[in-house]
């Protein structure tokens, strides 16, 4: 059973899913411009590219968006062979300063402006509405194809013109009538959504996706649902109001009235914690590093205090199996997306390869983003990918460190102390009595209270004529002349820079 977790009583609202008791996904939301996925706007076209079958399209982001030309809903609906529709250029369909209605399908990531596209959807708790869309899917999930037949039919009889929609697996359990209302709901929706954009200028958004908690109650079935624990009196009124059909639903919500934060009293904050560092402890002693970079993530499978009984291969199968199953839950918990490749530990039987690959790919099937695995190459390494929506708690919550830009590593102590010594070595004829020079307060201690610093101080003082004195300054990284002159001053000097620091 499921329980969710709404932190939303701050500013930074919250929400968690918990599975069976275990912490399976976190979801952040900051203040409503920050939130985009889903959200529909008014753009204007700025750049065509038929080189690359797209448009950069002004939705009034710092960035532009990135349209192709096939979530064109022009594209889309051409009744040609697909030999010749995949001849057609973009221009054909979309040119420069035309007014378009778009909807994000990728947030922002980096340099890269967001995802669009013109095939709009809507989604509500049963059905997922498409007002252009000219299809009609049917879960895969249901129980037989006569049923999902059967669906397909009460669905034509639900839409008109090029309208489309999505049926999701609880509407087997449903009647028509229900499943034409949420229809019809999704319908008025994009209807005001339209009339909203026919008095705004673009860019402007004229809709923006449901929130943390209308989106997670959307997303997980009720009959799932064991509770919802609230810590924010308005959002209990809220959920009960959309919950108010069923009076079993209504009393799964929970208000939490605790002094403590939500996430701290229910064990969260911890698997939070836990989700934010690199390293991850499995169960039999081995563990996971798991390390992102621009291009990729990359997740390396250590066999670490595991060391098994007798067989090598067995030991390595085991650990293998239970890293595959804990790589697919903090796929979903980090919400990691785009290529990932996991260099599990090597393998000799080609069974024990597959079968690794095999439970990777099942508790994938429980993560409710799209995911698609490659296989495992002769080396180890297995090749997926995760589909990108919005960003990951990871980019959700942490910034590049400025000393090392992002790295993960800054320059040591060791190379400092040398860079200092060629600086001084560029100033060696200079005809001033004394040098202060500021420098990180690591490099500093590194001089005065370590042999080598210390046999590097002593040398500078053989080898050079001026006096040196070196300032340590705590919140500095770089290396700086503060003065040149006489011993004097420069002894004046670095009082001052001392008086200043404290």
């Amino acid at each position: 059973m499921i329980d969710i977790l709404l932190n939303t009583a701050t500013t930074e609202r919250r929400g968690a899913v918990r599975e069976n008791g275990k912490v399976k996904e976190i979801f952040i939301e900051r203040p409503e411009e920050e939130r985009i996925a889903g959200s529909i706007y008014k753009g204007r076209v700025k750049d065509v590219l038929p080189g690359m079958q797209a448009a950069f399209v002004d939705i009034g982001r710092e960035k532009n968006g990135f349209l192709y030309r096939d979530e064109l809903v022009g594209y889309k609906l051409l009744e040609e062979a697909y030999e010749v529709k995949e001849k057609r250029s973009i221009s054909e369909f979309i040119t420069e300063g035309q007014e378009v209605i778009v909807q994000v399908t990728k947030e922002e990531f980096g340099q890269k402006g967001a995802r669009l596209t013109e095939n709009v959807s809507l989604s509500g708790k049963y059905t997922v509405f498409l007002p252009d869309g000219g299809y009609i899917g049917i879960s895969k999930k249901m129980s037989t194809e006569d049923v999902r037949e059967e669906w397909r039919t009460r669905a034509e009889n639900m839409l008109v013109d090029q309208e489309g929609m999505i049926i999701r697996t609880i509407c087997e359990s449903l009647t028509e009538d229900i499943v034409a209302e949420d229809i019809r709901f999704l319908r008025e929706d994009w209807e005001r959504i339209m009339k909203e954009a026919t008095s705004k200028r673009p860019p402007s958004l004229i809709y923006q996706d449901a929130g943390i908690v209308e989106r997670l109650l959307r997303d997980y079935p009720l009959d799932q649902i064991q509770k919802i624990i609230v810590d924010h009196f308005p959002d209990v009124q809220a959920i009960k109001r959309l919950l108010r059909f069923e009076k079993k639903d209504i009393e799964k919500v929970v208000h939490y009235r605790g002094h403590e934060n939500l996430f701290s009293a229910q064990g969260v904050e911890k698997e939070l914690d836990k989700a934010l560092k690199p390293k991850v402890w499995l169960k039999n002693g081995g563990f996971l590093m798991i390390e992102k970079t621009e291009a990729l993530t990359v997740i390396d499978v250590n066999t670490g205090r595991f060391t098994g009984k007798q067989d090598l291969e067995e030991t390595i199968r085991k650990t293998n199996i239970e890293a595959a199953t804990e790589i697919a839950a903090q796929l979903r918990l980090r919400d990691i997306s785009g290529l990932i490749v996991i260099d599990f530990i090597d393998m000799k039987r080609e069974e024990n390869k597959e079968a690794v690959v095999k439970i990777l790919e099942h508790e994938l099937q429980k993560d409710r983003t799209k995911t698609n695995v490659a296989g495992m190459s002769t080396l180890g390494l297995v090749e997926m990918t995760r589909k990108k929506v919005r960003k990951g708690l990871e980019d959700t919550l942490f910034q590049a460190c400025e000393p090392c830009q992002g790295t993960g590593l800054i320059v040591s102590d060791e190379a400092m102390a040398y860079r200092v010594e060629r600086l001084l070595h560029e100033h060696r004829e200079m005809e001033a009595e004394a040098m202060v020079l500021e420098v990180p307060a690591r490099v500093y201690d590194w001089l005065h209270y370590q042999n080598q610093g210390l046999k590097l101080l002593a040398a500078w003082q053989n080898r050079y004529d001026f006096t040196l004195f070196l300032f340590a300054a705590s919140s500095v990284k770089h290396i700086t002349i503060r003065y040149t002159g006489t011993i004097e001053m420069a002894q004046e000097r670095l009082e001052s820079l001392k008086q200043q620091s404290e």
